[in-house]
């Protein structure tokens, strides 16, 4: 024990070690942590899911002149990481990132080979971002944070949202091989599409609007991903109807323009081409006589 050690002096005398130092009792830490070399407590706590969300409390945390700020300024040399559920968010979302664009190459690979074209499977794609926007909006109106299970809904709505897309592209192409012009088969295809659309949109938000209205504790673990279904798809709806048609009519006014520089470049390169023969000079009937 300690009241029983004893200190070698220069010498080589020993001495005990209340002879030689005044000895006072305190607490301290049973086992010293190191992370990157740099000694480290970790702080825990649980979160009442029914009153606030993590992200919202580390949000309050580490804001701009925050607790967490003060503690930065009042002990020089602190530092902090968020882990635990922080840390399990990061790493999952980096994850769901990556599974996101596999899912959304393999989609584009897909209506490639459906269409035989490059182009047309961006038209159809470029409506997801907007279904995004949907889903965060209604995040916003319903007074929901964006948390895991909204993102997974994310991912669920982008496979979702081009299907409207889908349809209304293909209607526009079965038009044009009937052989009406561009215009009038995307104009025919927003008349024969729109009620089709609409009711995909009502049956999808009113098969998810019970679950998004259920007040229960366990309901609210799967609310934000019906959020994000259903607000993407009442959006991406709404700007479908008038984003599609016209990244459609511009896609096909370039390639057209382009067809006919093409053409006219090839035209103007035969024209060089064209080699200039000249005409035998008659012999004239005086001159031979």
């Amino acid at each position: 024990t300690v009241e029983n050690l004893t200190l070698q002096t220069p010498a080589g005398g020993e001495i005990p070690l209340f002879a030689a130092a005044t000895v006072e009792y305190g607490s301290s830490y049973t086992e010293i942590q190191r992370q990157n070399g740099r000694r480290s407590i970790h702080v825990t706590a649980d979160v009442d899911t029914s009153q606030i969300d993590a992200n919202t409390v580390m949000a309050d945390l580490t804001r701009s002149g925050g607790p967490l700020d003060d503690l930065l300024r009042k002990y020089a040399g602190l530092a902090y990481g968020l882990e635990g559920e922080q840390r399990t968010q990061r790493e999952s979302l980096a994850a769901l990132g990556v599974g996101m664009l596999l899912a959304m190459f393999g989609v584009y690979a897909l209506l490639a080979i459906a269409f035989s074209s490059y182009v047309q499977p961006l038209i159809i794609m470029a409506i997801i971002p907007f279904g995004a926007v949907g889903a965060i909006a209604a995040h916003y109106l319903l007074d929901f944070n964006l948390n895991m299970i909204s993102f997974f809904g994310l991912i669920a709505l982008s496979g979702i949202v081009i299907n409207d897309s889908l349809v209304l592209v293909v209607t526009a192409n079965r038009y044009r091989k009937e052989g009406y012009s561009v215009e009038e088969a995307m104009w025919l295809a927003g008349i024969r599409r729109f009620r089709p659309i609409l009711l995909t949109t009502f049956t999808t938000v009113l098969g998810l609007l019970p679950m998004i209205l259920e007040t229960s504790v366990q309901a609210r673990f799967l609310i934000p991903m019906a959020l994000s279904i259903a607000g993407g798809e009442i959006f991406s709806t709404v700007v479908l109807l008038g984003l599609v048609p016209s990244i459609y009519l511009t896609v096909e006014d370039g390639l057209s323009v382009g067809k006919r520089a093409h053409r006219w470049l090839e035209g103007e390169a035969e024209d060089e081409a064209v080699p200039v023969v000249a005409k035998p000079v008659s012999e004239d009937p005086a001159a031979s006589e």
